[in-house]
């Protein structure tokens, strides 16, 4: 697919947004921001809801992809999941296919298949093995639930209609991680961009599901399908490994917070805010 100059960038304001805007530039791509709470610093930001289907559709008119960013990125009540992130991305996805856009990047999570366990714990898997993308929805969470709707929604608008989609299971993105899980299941902020810019420009994707970390020594999950689109992760979280295990000790996998790939999503969700 040729380079997408033009992309709808949802959820622009959100702490991953607000990287992709600092960095995604840099790869030429022009960036049209659009999120539920004004920009600073961005008065052409369009903002408007998820379930404002005329903003949506003026939204993505005349953009090459759209970076699908917004919704609830935490755990919430299912009414509020159920409009932000499931009917929110089925009217994203009308606005796309109506508009007709040729990809959606899509903020799919690790948290839909959070019931899995980790895979340096014990059953099923062998030492060393890594969790493969085929491996079926088993959401830890309505927050969860939410991200296996979109990855079903992307195959069937892939298979009905044609629009392309790179569904991303993004780990946890932040400029450096917070806990000894996420020594495991981070991507550095430099690592996110170059797998947004792969997923906006590799050929014939249909619908691709990819997990979404840097090249982590201490990594769970299967990077092949991520690097299938030409992307080669440049960092890894090791540097930060000995600071967080010093202070929190190593993962217990008799610990139920550590027993699973969502963490403490399966037993005690951080709840969102709003």
């Amino acid at each position: 697919m040729p380079a997408a100059r033009t992309v709808l960038l949802t959820g622009a304001a959100g702490g991953l947004g607000t990287l992709m805007r600092g960095l995604l530039p840099a790869y030429g791509y022009e960036l049209r921001l659009f999120d539920a709470v004004p920009i600073e610093g961005e008065p052409d930001a369009i903002t408007a809801d998820l379930a404002d289907r005329a903003a949506l559709r003026e939204a993505v008119r005349g953009v090459d992809a759209v970076i699908h960013l917004a919704g609830i990125s935490l755990e919430a009540s299912f009414d509020k999941i159920l409009r932000a992130n499931i009917e929110g991305t089925y009217n994203l996805y009308e606005a796309a296919r109506e508009e007709g856009v040729r990809r959606v990047v899509f903020a799919s999570s690790n948290h839909a298949v959070g019931y899995v366990p980790r895979p340096d714990g014990e059953a099923p898997f062998a030492p060393g093995e890594l969790i493969p993308v085929e491996t079926r929805h088993r959401p830890d969470t309505f927050y969860g639930l939410s991200k296996c709707f979109g990855e079903d929604l992307a195959q069937l608008y892939w298979d009905r209609h044609g629009l392309q989609t790179v569904s991303v299971r993004i780990g946890s993105c932040f400029m450096e991680p917070t806990s000894v899980r996420m020594l495991s299941v981070w991507m550095s902020p430099g690592d996110g961009a170059r797998l947004f810019h792969a997923a906006l420009t590799a050929e014939d994707v249909g619908h691709s599901i990819v997990y979404g970390s840097s090249a982590n020594t201490r990594l769970w999950w299967d990077l092949t399908s991520a690097r299938a689109l030409g992307y080669e992760p440049q960092d890894d979280s090791e540097q930060y490994a000995a600071k967080l295990i010093a202070e929190h000790g190593e993962l217990a996998p008799d610990n139920p917070d550590h027993a699973h790939l969502g963490g403490h999503f399966t037993t005690r969700p951080p709840q969102w805010p709003h």
